[in-house]
Parts: C-alpha cells; sequence; structure tokens
C-alpha cells in the first residue's frame, strides 16, 4: 500500500456514519468534541462553519469539510443562529431529529457522519493535520472528490438496491480523496512535515518502499541508493521532513504493522515476525516491547478485535451507514 492508505487503516476501526440532514433557517447545529474524525458536506444550500479560535467560513454547495481529531465545531445558517447540540450515540453517530417541512430550495442539506479511529496507533502523518481542514468545491478542486461527493448524496438521497454496499465504500474512498486533496495543495507551500515528505521524490519514494515491502532488510544505505542521493545527504533530508531518521522510522511502522495484524487475527507469532522483517521471534518480541512496552501475545490478548468488515454494508436496523436519516 502506499503511505497514506496505510496511515488511514493503521487507525481505522468499527464502520464510518453518514446520514443526510436538511435544515431551514433559522438553524444551528453544534457537533461535540468526539473520539473520531468528524466530516460535513454541503450538498444543497450555503451555511456557516463555526469553530474555536478561528474566524467564521463561509460554506457552499459542494464543499467538504474534515474534522482530522474530533474538535467540537458548529454549522449555522448565520454567526448569530442559536446552537443546538448534536447528541451522540454509544457507536458515535448522530440521534436522529425531525426534518423541517419547507420549500426545497429554501432548505440546506447536508451530509454529517465520522470515521471511527483508534488513535494509539495514530500515523504522524495525520497527527500533523490541523484542527479542520475546509475544501471548497471550486474549478482545479479534484475531480475524484467531487464525483464521490455527488455519489454519496445520490445514494443517501434515493436509497436503491447496493445501497447499503456502496455508502461504506464510497465514504472510505471520500477520506482518501480528502487526505490526498489537501496534501497536494499544501505540498507546493511546504518546506517541512508530510506534505513535503510525500511530495519530495527521495524522501517519498523511501517511504514507499517501506511501506510496500517492510519485510525488507532496509538499511540506510540500500534506500539512498534508490533514492539517488549520497546515504548522508538522504538521511538528513528524510530526518528533516519526516521528523525521525529512516531506520527509527522503520522499525516504527514494522511495529505498527505487527500490531494492526496482532489485533485482526490469530497468526502465529514467527509469522507476524516474518512478516515485518524479523527472523528471529525473540528480536521481534523485545522491539514490540520497547515500542508497545508489553510483549506481542499480551498486546494480542489485550487489544484483539472479531474482522469488523471495514466498507461492508450497512443494515436497516439503525446500527448501518447512512440508515439514520436526519441528524
Amino acid at each position: 500500500m502506499d503511505v497514506v492508505s496505510d496511515a488511514i487503516n493503521a487507525i481505522r476501526t468499527g464502520r464510518p456514519h453518514a446520514a443526510r440532514t436538511r435544515r431551514k433557517a433559522p438553524w444551528g447545529l453544534r457537533f461535540p468534541a468526539a473520539p473520531g474524525t468528524g466530516f460535513h458536506v454541503v450538498l444543497q444550500g450555503r451555511c456557516w462553519l463555526l469553530s474555536e479560535g478561528s474566524d467564521p467560513v463561509p460554506l457552499g454547495a459542494g464543499d467538504v469539510v474534515l474534522v482530522p481529531h474530533g474538535h467540537e465545531i458548529a454549522l449555522a445558517d448565520s454567526t448569530d443562529s442559536e446552537l443546538v447540540d448534536v447528541a451522540r450515540e454509544m457507536d458515535d453517530s448522530w440521534m436522529p431529529s425531525p426534518e423541517p417541512a419547507g420549500i426545497a430550495d429554501e432548505l440546506t442539506v447536508l451530509m454529517c457522519g465520522s470515521y471511527q479511529l483508534d488513535r494509539a496507533g495514530a500515523h504522524p502523518l495525520l497527527a500533523e493535520l490541523p484542527a479542520v481542514i475546509h475544501l471548497p468545491r471550486k474549478v482545479g478542486r479534484s475531480a475524484a472528490l467531487n464525483a464521490v461527493v455527488d455519489l454519496l448524496g445520490d445514494e443517501l438521497d434515493q436509497r436503491r438496491p447496493g445501497t447499503d454496499a456502496a455508502i461504506p465504500a464510497l465514504l472510505d474512498a471520500m477520506l482518501l480523496y480528502i487526505l490526498r486533496t489537501w496534501y497536494e495543495n499544501h505540498a507546493p507551500r511546504s518546506s517541512g512535515g508530510w506534505a513535503a515528505a510525500l511530495a519530495d521524490p527521495a524522501v517519498g519514494s523511501a517511504l514507499q518502499h517501506m511501506h510496500a515491502e517492510p519485510a525488507t532488510p532496509w538499511t540506510v544505505e540500500r534506500l539512498s541508493r534508490r533514492a539517488g542521493l549520497s546515504r548522508a545527504a538522504f538521511s538528513r533530508r528524510f530526518t528533516e521532513l519526516v521528523g525521525r531518521p529512516p531506520m527509527t522510522y522503520l522499525t516504527w511502522w514494522r511495529m505498527t504493522t505487527a500490531a494492526r495484524v496482532l489485533r485482526g487475527g490469530d497468526a502465529p507469532l514467527h509469522s507476524v515476525a516474518e512478516r515485518v522483517g524479523y527472523r528471529s521471534e525473540f528480536a521481534f518480541n523485545r522491539a514490540f516491547k520497547r515500542e508497545f512496552g508489553v510483549s506481542p501475545g499480551a498486546y494480542r490478548r489485550r487489544n484483539a478485535r472479531p474482522s469488523e468488515g471495514h466498507g461492508t454494508g450497512a443494515t436497516g436496523s439503525g446500527s448501518g451507514v447512512g440508515t439514520r436519516g436526519p441528524v
């Protein structure tokens, strides 16, 4: 996999939730802080994005808002409108509330939802994201992101055969396209950090190799040759952009990958060790314990969970994706 996909998969848990809501002025919704990542898309009309410490931001049809770290935000038809707290259920989805009656062109239609995340293994690529990401719909924005927003809007508006399978897959794609668009937009303006690291030919290439082949016996020398730089130049550039030396990052990624495997299955420990580049189970155990403070076996017993079916269908019982109606 590529770096962005791996970063998402490392912390994804449970199923994403999404619902369409229609609002007639005056209205205001306050979304409380939450452990996951929230998102909001304006499907029709206009509104304001309100977040603490920032000026109000006008949103138009097609605009996308991502709240990576689950901070509290609000959406309203006016900066002066009263805000009503949106209650959350135990699974972090939002409680339904009645839709207003009114003329269609007077309504603001939103798609709001959340991704459940396990932040214990958060990739620094995601930890670096700002509190709120706003991607206006405009000429030049990712055509793929525009397309997936349109498809999600259609699926939520008219339930058809296959909707329960389509919505979670589209939500997964939307998160990827949001992050890809944000990083591509910021790379030209970034002199450091992950936006610059992903855009840098040498460092980006090394990261792709590490993520695609964690079991390969990589060395700084071997990676620098692949990157077309001297060992010293490569190591210096990688450390500056990524925030840690190449081998330190590689070890961290191997242990993060191992933890994900341990949480999701019952593969023998020697198999997990080999998968992340350790021929010796003893050496793997020692490296894993340095990273997580417990042995791989103890970690598995503490964190094992059944298969969660990412990207699988929702149900009509109210526990699935896109079935709750308005928030």
